[in-house]
C-alpha cells in the first residue's frame, strides 16, 4: 500500500477530476510566502461531501497523505504536501447552500470565498464580517481560525462558525454544532476543528453567523509622529469603550511602500486607519471622540471619509499593502510573520521589533490589526540568499519569544502550519503533547495534512 497505489485507485474513481498534470501540480505546490515549492503527487477535485469521503477512504487504505486546498493564500506552508500525497482542491465545492435571514445564519460549502458569499448576501441586508484581507475560501479560513481587520468588533472565525460538517480520516462524515446560538451538550467539536489546519479532518460544510449591514459607515486616517503615539491612541480609545469596527496600523515603511504604488499620497509617518459602524449620529460622535484622543497623543493629521468610494479605496490600500511592500524591493519574497500580545504590551512589542529590524541587514515594514494586539512584520528577503532567509527566521523567532514573554502568542491569525511548528512547545508546554494525543486518536495513521501544527513523530 503506497501513494502510487492510492493514486491508481483514485484515477479510476474520479476520472477527469483527478489530475497529475504539470500545471495542476505546480499550481498546488506554492505558498504565498518564502517556502520552496513542494508538489503533491496528485490533485483531486471533489464536488460533494460523498466524494471527499470516498477519496479519504481510498487514501486511508493506502496510507496516503491528504492535504486540503482552498485558495492557497495561507502564509505558513499549511497546504504544502511536505510528505507527498494527494491535494484535495475544494474549489468546485463553492455553493451557498441555505440562507436563513431571520436567524441571521448561512450554510455554505468550503470552497466558497468570503467575497463571493457577501455578494450573494447583498440583497438580504446581511453580511459576513471576517476579513483576513485575501479573498480566502471559508473552509480555509475556518481551518486556520482566521481573523483580520474587523476582529476588534465582530470577532474571529472561532466566534462566527456555528457548526461544521467534517469528513474524518477514516471517511466518516460527522456534524458538529447546530443553528442554535448556544449549547451545553457535550464537547465543543466545532471549536476543535476550527483552527485544526486540516490535521483532523476535511471541512465540507460550514454554518456561519451573519450580521446586519450597518446603516452608516465612516472611516478616518490619522498620522502620528511615532508608533508609540499611534498605539497609545488605540489603547485609550478601546478603554473608553468606543466601538470601532476596524483599527489598523501602518508604520512609516509600509506607508512609503503604499505611496510608491501611487495610492493615497500619505505623509510617510505611522498611520492608523479606523472605521466605525452604526447610526449616522453614533458614527459622527465616535469619530469626534477618536479625533480628540488622537490629538492628545500628538497626531499630525486626521482625515474623515464617509463616501463609499473613499472608504473602499482606503481599505483596498490596506489589503494591497503586502503586495506593495514586496514590490518595493525587486526580486524579493517575504517571510511574513505575526504575533499577538495583550493590548497594553503592544507598543513595547512593536518598538522592540522595529529596533531589531533596523539593526539587521534586511527590511521589514510592520502593519497590523492593533485593536486586538496583533501585528505583522513583512521581512523582505532574496529567495536565493540563504543568509537573508536565516536572518528573517531569527527575527521571526525573536518576535515570537518576545510575544510569549509579554503574555501573548506566537501567531494571532496566520496559524502554525510548518513555519511555526518549532515554537509550539514554547507556547503550550505539555498541552502541545495533548494536541498530539487528540491527533492520534482521530487520525491514527497520520494521513491528514501531516507535518503541520502538531508533533507527529
Amino acid at each position: 500500500m503506497t501513494i502510487e497505489t492510492a493514486i491508481a485507485e483514485l484515477e479510476t474513481l474520479l476520472g477527469e477530476r483527478f489530475s497529475r498534470s504539470k500545471s495542476d501540480l505546480d499550481q498546488h505546490s506554492h505558498s504565498e510566502t518564502y517556502f520552496d515549492p513542494i508538489k503533491p503527487d496528485g490533485v483531486a477535485f471533489p464536488e460533494t461531501t460523498q466524494d471527499v469521503s470516498e477519496i479519504i477512504k481510498v487514501c486511508s487504505k493506502h496510507n496516503c497523505p491528504v492535504i486540503a486546498w482552498g485558495t492557497g493564500t495561507s502564509l505558513e506552508g499549511h497546504s504544502l504536501a511536505v510528505r507527498g500525497g494527494v491535494t484535495l482542491d475544494l474549489s468546485l465545492m463553492n455553493k451557498v447552500l441555505e440562507v436563513n435571514a431571520e436567524d441571521m445564519d448561512v450554510s455554505v460549502q468550503p470552497g466558497l470565498t468570503r467575497m463571493a458569499l457577501n455578494d450573494e448576501l447583498r440583497a438580504t441586508g446581511l453580511f459576513f464580517p471576517v476579513d483576513p484581507g485575501a479573498n480566502a475560501s471559508l473552509g480555509g479560513m475556518a481551518s486556520t481560525r482566521a481573523s483580520g481587520t474587523t476582529t476588534v468588533r465582530y470577532g474571529t472565525m472561532r466566534d462566527n462558525v456555528m457548526g461544521l460538517e467534517v469528513v474524518l480520516a477514516d471517511g466518516r462524515i460527522i456534524r458538529t454544532g447546530t443553528r442554535a446560538r448556544k449549547s451545553s451538550a457535550g464537547y465543543d467539536l466545532t471549536g476543535l476543528f476550527v483552527g485544526s489546519e486540516g490535521t483532523l479532518g476535511i471541512i465540507t460544510e460550514l454554518t456561519l453567523k451573519l450580521h446586519g449591514q450597518p446603516p452608516a459607515i465612516g472611516a478616518a486616517v490619522c498620522a502620528f509622529k511615532t508608533v508609540g503615539d499611534a498605539v497609545d491612541t488605540v489603547i485609550e480609545t478601546i478603554q473608553m469603550g468606543v466601538p470601532m469596527a476596524r483599527i489598523e496600523l501602518l508604520d512609516a515603511a509600509s506607508v512609503a511602500a503604499v505611496n510608491a504604488q501611487g495610492a493615497l499620497g500619505l505623509p510617510e509617518q505611522p498611520h492608523l486607519l479606523v472605521e466605525f459602524h452604526g447610526s449616522e449620529s453614533a458614527v459622527a460622535e465616535d469619530a469626534e471622540t477618536l479625533k480628540e484622543i488622537a490629538n492628545e497623543h500628538r497626531s499630525i493629521s486626521f482625515n474623515w471619509a464617509t463616501k463609499t468610494e473613499d472608504r473602499n479605496k482606503l481599505w483596498q490600500v490596506r489589503h494591497d499593502a503586502y503586495h506593495a511592500i514586496t514590490q518595493s524591493k525587486p526580486r524579493s519574497t517575504a517571510l511574513v510573520t505575526d504575533v499577538c500580545v495583550p493590548i497594553s504590551q503592544l507598543a513595547t512589542a512593536i518598538e522592540e521589533t522595529q529596533t531589531d529590524i533596523e539593526n539587521s541587514p534586511i527590511e521589514g515594514p510592520i502593519l497590523g490589526h492593533v485593536g486586538d494586539g496583533n501585528f505583522h512584520a513583512i521581512l523582505l528577503v532574496n529567495p536565493q540568499n540563504t543568509a537573508e532567509i536565516r536572518v528573517a527566521k531569527e527575527l521571526s523567532a525573536k518576535m515570537a519569544e518576545r510575544s510569549l514573554r509579554l503574555g501573548g502568542t506566537v501567531t494571532g491569525e496566520h496559524g502554525v502550519g510548518m513555519g511555526k511548528l518549532d515554537l509550539m512547545q514554547a507556547e503550550h508546554g505539555d498541552a502541545w503533547s495533548v494536541m498530539g494525543l487528540i491527533k492520534k486518536a482521530i487520525d491514527p495513521k497520520s494521513i491528514m495534512n501531516p507535518g503541520k501544527l502538531v508533533n507527529q513523530n
